[in-house]
């Protein structure tokens, strides 16, 4: 007689931390952290990497390869997971991500730390997609919001101290650890979460019509081109003139070619269910992008702020968007799928006009600040709002590409909007009110338009 395994209990707590979720959530949330803490510390080390490799022809393709490859990575990414599970992308990612940071950390020429860090950038492409889809299949839906919120809380301590120590990693150890010691953790936290994948497979047949394998060949075909067309952005965003001009807007057509194809259908019309959702999740990430770009520079050159200075009201978003992930986690679900997202964009858009006050020399700087934290608050609470809507709205076996899709439209609208708001307000002898005003009522107003199209996340009844 054979007998069953009878299948584990379903998990009703209300915590991450319950034993069969406990390793998979610190591993999970610790892979998050280094995520974000190479993608900001990066940034902070590379003036000093491109002086000692002399490689500042290549500085701009050293961030926008990486970039170029997680897209491409992140769509293959959710094509892997919908067909095999997320297993094999997880591990992959992990591969190239560990790869790249190696490679990068003993690169002799800029070359080959150029290569190393586009291997690093296909990694967390991979890695970044498989998580949502472990979530998906892993978590419990009364969970995923708690979950979303715990990823949304591992950006803040980096983001606060990230930039930090990897300046006092390049002052005090060389810039190669800054690439190097990562590697030490991401293993582990991988090996926290590979326990919990054993029971966790595809989500359909592996045996994909051929048809639907076309089309997967054709979407990362269209992801080369979206990938060519960001990292062209960021190489235009670094120029002046006329150069610059060129670069951005031939980027910007190769995105409005490419990325709708790889977006759900019905997204630039603001179809009802998803493509709204993967919509908002663009506006949300221009709208925020563009503010924080031009807080510091405006501080700066307008109130006499120094860069640590300027530096700490960022920190006042970070903590707030903290806040707001914590927030969302914990409240009762709202009746409606629309409250949460527009209740979001609706404090991007007042904070964002708030902090545009502050361009007014009679206005007090800390009238900004708390515009700012406003902000914050809104992206906490928009952001996991938005990635459990996605697994909401998604029927199994498309976890991993709308998940995909977020992704997407959230990078591609704040590359968009880096290299826009860099190309103007480098246009000028020097930026002035009139271009900072400018930048923050451009925010305001695509954090407008999402509180306007926010009822359309609820999908039409059949």
């Amino acid at each position: 007689m054979t007998v069953t395994a009878e299948p584990p209990p379903p998990i009703t707590a209300g915590s991450l931390l319950v034993p069969r979720l406990r390793a998979m959530t610190v591993g999970s949330v610790a892979l998050v952290s280094l995520l974000a803490f190479e993608a900001l510390a990066v940034g902070t080390a590379m003036p000093t990497v491109a002086r000692a490799l002399d490689g500042l022809a290549l500085y701009g393709i050293a961030f926008g390869g990486p970039f170029a490859a997680g897209v491409v990575a992140m769509v293959l990414s959710g094509a892997w997971c919908d067909s095999r599970g997320p297993r094999a992308p997880m591990w992959v990612g992990l591969a190239g991500f560990v790869a790249g940071l190696l490679l990068a950390g003993g690169a002799t020429a800029m070359g080959a730390l150029v290569v190393g860090r586009i291997v690093q950038g296909f990694g967390s492409g991979l890695l970044s997609v498989a998580l949502y889809v472990i979530v998906a299949q892993a978590y419990p839906e009364h969970l995923h919001r708690r979950i979303f919120a715990a990823f949304a809380a591992a950006w803040v301590v980096p983001s606060l101290v990230g930039p930090l120590v990897a300046g006092l990693v390049v002052e005090h150890f060389g810039w190669r650890w800054v690439f190097l010691a990562v590697p030490l953790v991401a293993v582990p936290a991988v090996l926290l979460i590979h326990p919990g994948l054993r029971s966790i497979g595809p989500a359909r047949s592996a045996d994909a019509p051929l048809r639907r394998r076309a089309h997967t060949w054709g979407r990362i075909g269209w992801a080369c081109g979206a990938g060519v067309s960001a990292a062209l952005l960021h190489i235009g965003g670094q120029q002046r003139g006329a150069t610059a001009v060129a670069l951005v807007g031939l980027a910007l057509v190769g995105l409005l070619v490419c990325a709708p194809r790889l977006l759900p259908a019905g997204f630039l019309r603001a179809g009802r269910g998803l493509p709204t959702v993967v919509g908002l999740r663009g506006l949300a990430s221009g709208a925020f992008v563009a503010a924080e770009v031009v807080i510091p520079l405006m501080l700066s050159r307008e109130r006499g702020f120094s860069p640590t200075a300027a530096g700490l009201v960022l920190t006042t978003g970070a903590l707030s968007w903290s806040l707001g992930s914590w927030v969302q986690g914990r409240i009762r679900a709202p009746r409606s799928r629309a409250t949460l997202p527009r209740v979001g964009l609706g404090c991007i858009t007042v904070g964002t006009a708030v902090v545009g006050g502050t361009v007014a020399p009679a206005v007090p700087v800390w009238v900004g600040v708390f515009g700012w934290a406003v902000a914050g608050l809104g992206m906490g609470l928009l952001y996991p709002s938005l990635s459990v809507l996605t697994l909401e709205l998604s029927v199994p076996g498309e976890q991993g590409r709308n998940s995909s899709s977020l992704q997407l439209c959230d990078s591609l609208a704040a590359a968009a909007v880096l290299a826009l708001t860099g190309t103007v307000l480098a246009a000028g002898a020097a930026p002035g009110p009139g271009s900072y005003a400018g930048t923050l009522v451009v925010a305001a107003g695509l954090a407008l338009v999402g509180v306007l199209l926010a009822g359309r996340v609820v999908p039409p009844t059949r």
